[in-house]
């Protein structure tokens, strides 16, 4: 059973700074990895992101958290990037 993806509401701002090539080679991972086993292909994140995990995709993280049948999605930028914004993102 696939799970629901959810979005932050600034992941469209994380997507929009994308190139083309990397736009798809990340909607291939979610839709292919993510959505059907979040916790095989995902690192769990430590001290401040507990609870969160990342996929790499290349230099490229998505940042996201599993709930029951339900990933929310946090940030998707550059590996340089993300974790100086993602902790503003957190629920």
């Amino acid at each position: 059973m696939a799970y629901l993806i959810k979005y932050h509401k600034a992941v469209k701002e994380d997507l929009n700074s994308l190139d083309s090539i990397s736009k798809s080679r990340i909607k291939r991972a979610i839709e292919t990895k993510l959505i059907n086993e979040p916790a095989k292909y995902g690192e769990p994140l430590k001290e401040n992101l507990k609870g969160y995990m990342k996929l790499k995709i290349g230099d490229y993280r998505i940042i996201y958290k599993v709930r029951e049948r339900e990933i929310l999605i946090l940030g998707i930028r550059h590996s340089k990037d993300i974790y100086k914004v993602i902790k503003n993102r957190k629920n």
